[in-house]
């Protein structure tokens, strides 16, 4: 993932920082708790498409 594309790149329904998972290619909110795939090295952005992290996951 492009360090400079991550630097610009917030929560789309909170505008909050979002920290990249290297290991499952996500983007996580921890605020929200959505997490948002990265396909082909483009991040889906999309609050609907976003996967809810359960509150028993520690973030």
């Amino acid at each position: 993932m492009d360090k400079k594309l991550l630097d610009i790149l917030v929560c789309p329904l909170c505008k909050g920082p979002l920290v990249y998972d290297a290991k499952a290619l996500e983007l996580i909110c921890k605020v929200d708790r959505l997490a948002y795939a990265i396909v082909d090295d483009i991040p889906v952005m999309l609050i609907d498409e976003a996967r809810q992290i359960p509150a028993e996951v520690e973030l």
